[in-house]
Formats: C-alpha cells, structure tokens, sequence
C-alpha cells in the first residue's frame, strides 16, 4: 500500500489512474478547486488548493508520499504555447518545489515523447519540467507518451496503418515508435507500474515501454 498524492487528478489520465489505484488499495489524496470535488473517484480524499501554488498544498504532502504530477493543458496545441508556460511549467516547477521540501519518496512526472518535429512549445514546456525535476534530486520516474487514445481522443486511429508502414521501415521505426500512440487503459497500467516499482535513482518510460506495461 502506498500514499499517494496527485495533481491533475480530475482529469482525461487522473481519473481512471486513481480509480485504478484506489482498487489496488492505494490511499490517494488529489489535488482538486472546490468545483471539481464531484468529478474525483470515490475513496479519494480531496485536497483543496491551486497547482501553480505551492503553499496552498504544501501542508497535505508527507514524507514518504509517492507524487505523481498530472497537471496539463487539455487538449494541447500549437496555439496553446502560452498556456503551457503559464499553467503545466509553473504547475510543475511548484510540485516539485513541495516534494523536494516535504522530501517525497518518489516523484512520477507525466512528460511527453521527444524530440519530436511539431508541438515544440509543448515539448520544450516539458524538457524544462524534467530539468527542474533532474536539479531536485529526487527519485523520479518520468512517463513520456506522445498521444493517448481513449474518449474524446481517437481521432489519431486514423493515421494507425501509416504508423503501422512507418515501424517497419528501417529509417522511420526509431521516431514512428518514439511519437507512437498508447491506449488510456495502457497508459493508466504503466502509471500505476510507475507507483508500485519506484527506481533506485531515476527512469524514462517512453512509448515502447508503455505500451509493454500496458500488455503486461
């Protein structure tokens, strides 16, 4: 069993990943506003506050918790550069600033897939999340899918039979499996093998490895 504390509980990842594991019999407390208790799975104890302040969580974060860091744009886009600085770099630099002091077990940082040759805001907002989390010294996993498939998110099936040519050419597998697309309940699987096997020092679970956690 494991205490875990969450940001971005309410959202696309955050919710099935708590309700998954809440059923493996984690205790989780979630970060939520005052309007988003109804949305968080039952079993999870809210924790009201903001994610781009660190004081109004810092007192719910305890020694020993594993934290995971969810907090992101909703369906990001190129035009959404500023968001990203204003809201998942900020978000992420105060998380880690509060598990560093509150000295957490383990830190589980949502990333994304890279290099990659688009959406460079959002990748860049990203780098500079894993750097900030690289200089605290702590214990981390760094989870780096490209797309997750799942309600509201399917429209990439369309491009599977190209990633499908583009994995088995010699010159295009390396990236096609780097910027390869994941199911939520895979992506879900790998966060929660993130939880319950924290590393001895660091770790990158990119595409690949998602989706091999996911078949597990």
């Amino acid at each position: 069993m494991t205490d875990v504390f969450i940001t971005g509980g309410t959202g696309y990842v955050g919710r099935p990943l708590i309700a998954a594991l809440l059923a493996r019999g984690h205790r989780v407390r979630a970060l939520v506003r005052t309007t988003s208790i109804e949305r968080l799975p039952a079993g999870a104890i809210p924790v009201v506050g903001n994610a781009l302040i660190a004081e109004s969580f810092a007192d719910a974060v305890r020694s020993g918790d594993t934290f995971v860091q969810l907090v992101g744009t909703p369906h990001p886009g190129p035009a959404k550069a500023a968001e990203f600085e204003r809201v998942d770099l900020v978000s992420a630099r105060e998380s880690i600033r509060v598990a560093e002091a509150r000295r957490v077990a383990h830190f589980v940082y949502l990333s994304v897939a890279q290099p990659a040759p688009v959406m460079q805001a959002y990748v860049s907002v990203r780098q500079r999340g894993e750097a900030a989390l690289a200089a605290s010294g702590l214990r981390a996993t760094t989870v780096r899918p490209w797309y997750v498939l799942g309600p509201g998110h399917r429209w990439p099936w369309a491009l599977a039979p190209l990633y499908w040519l583009a994995e088995r050419v010699p010159a295009t597998r390396e990236s096609a499996l780097r910027l390869g697309l994941v199911r939520l309940p895979d992506m879900v699987r790998a966060l929660v093998h993130a939880v319950e096997h924290p590393p001895d020092t660091t770790v990158v679970l990119d595409v690949p490895r998602i989706r091999q956690l996911g078949r597990a």
